[in-house]
């Protein structure tokens, strides 16, 4: 380990993480820990609510386009919205960065992606850890985790667990910015079998931009027009489409007895999902794998749901009514996500 040079990537880390500092941040980054104060960030009877993830296998993409910015905003938003569908605020994160040896230049970049998401968020950067482990990692290879930690008052919480989706509440889908974090094993391989150069113009994008770029396209960001609404009691339940796609994630909100049923028609994916199909990945394994455009679905009373699509329409981010909460029975054949026509949102 260059101590030296770890002693100079955190001192120019610093101004970074200050930048981040929200009422509540009471730390000095290069300290053993981070201090929080609840009540100066304004709440009385908190409970915390704690998130770790990472971003998979992409990271492997980054190292292969030499662009690691958005990796930064990956690692917030994946910890971040986990925080966010439990209904707190996000306060404070950390991240652990590992490397064979220190790039300064890469984790720089990281870094400054971090910071971005954090001041998008109100979330302040109060710590991390930068580990050089040359036995462990290949040469130029690096592994990033976050952690992030919110609250949410104790009444809000209570209301939100008496008051779960019900059948006939509306199904609000949040579009996503492309792939997010999930499922570039799969996307990999399809570049690998396929013979893709990452270099080249994505036979997607638009406006041009080449393959790699597109595909790193970081995680939206949701806290900023969900958390007034949540607060308001205007949302019964929150689903972030990550790993298991709509399939596997939207069941984890849901009530006992309730599906959801979702129209495919009633929404547009971001292109890069028709390329995927196109490659031969079947509708069943796109919803089990990829967010197939929606990144986050919010589970609203009928009476709102035409309300509160405006709302987050003109907060500059596209939603729109995509299905609804059904009766379900889990001794029945029937999925408890069933979506007709999916393929028709990237056709």
């Amino acid at each position: 380990m260059d101590i030296d040079a770890g002693d100079a990537f955190v001192e120019a880390i610093k101004p970074k993480a200050s930048s981040t500092k929200q009422p509540g941040s009471a730390a000095l980054l290069g300290g053993f820990a981070a201090l929080f104060d609840l009540k100066q960030a304004g709440f009385s009877d908190p409970l915390l609510v704690a998130s770790t993830d990472g971003v998979g296998t992409k990271l492997k993409l980054a190292l292969d386009c030499q662009s690691h910015h958005n990796i930064g905003i990956d690692l917030v938003a994946m910890c971040v919205n986990d925080v966010l569908v439990s209904g707190a605020k996000p306060l404070f994160f950390l991240d652990y960065f590992a490397t064979s040896r220190l790039d300064r230049a890469v984790g720089l970049q990281v870094i400054d992606g971090i910071v971005a998401a954090c001041r998008e968020t109100g979330c302040v950067l109060v710590g991390g850890e930068t580990a050089e482990m040359p036995g462990l990692y290949h040469p130029g290879d690096y592994d990033v985790a976050g952690f992030a930690v919110g609250a949410i008052e104790r009444d809000l919480a209570s209301f939100l667990a008496a008051h779960p989706p019900q059948i006939g509440d509306k199904i609000i889908g949040l579009a996503s910015s492309g792939l997010h974090a999930n499922g570039f094993s799969l996307v990999r391989k399809i570049i690998r079998d396929g013979g893709f150069d990452l270099s080249r113009p994505a036979p997607f994008a638009t406006p041009a931009q080449n393959l790699g770029l597109a595909l790193l396209a970081p995680t939206r960001l949701y806290v900023k027009p969900l958390l007034p609404l949540l607060q308001a009691k205007k949302i019964r339940g929150l689903a972030h489409i990550t790993g298991g796609g709509l399939v596997g994630n939207i069941p984890r909100s849901l009530a006992t007895g309730t599906g959801v049923h979702l129209d495919g028609t009633a929404w547009r994916a971001d292109p890069v999902f028709g390329w995927l199909a196109q490659q031969g990945v079947a509708p069943s394994e796109m919803a089990r794998v990829f967010n197939c455009g929606i990144g986050l679905v919010a589970m609203v009373a009928a009476s709102d749901s035409q309300a509160i699509s405006t709302h987050l329409t003109e907060q500059g981010f596209a939603a729109q009514e995509i299905g609804a909460v059904v009766a379900w029975d889990a001794n029945s054949a029937r999925p408890q996500v069933e979506i007709s026509d999916l393929a028709a949102c990237w056709e």
